[in-house]
């Protein structure tokens, strides 16, 4: 596995959230999928600062983006 690129996901991160995870996307990813999650950067900016990071969420503003 290559190196992870901590300062460059830091720099695209949509995250509003301050956590110990963030730029470490393996950690996100294993976070939010122990919670039955999505992490903020499947979320736009507006979803996101909701902190509701459900599944069911992500369904509904994947559905009412392609209306």
């Amino acid at each position: 596995m290559t190196e992870c690129k901590v300062q460059k996901n830091k720099n695209v991160c949509n995250c509003s959230y301050p956590c110990s995870r963030k730029g470490i996307c393996c950690d996100c990813l294993n976070y939010h999928r122990n919670r039955d999650e999505l992490p903020a950067c499947f979320f736009s900016d507006t979803v996101e600062r909701t902190y509701d990071r459900s599944r069911e969420n992500f369904i509904q503003m994947s559905q009412s983006k392609n209306r």
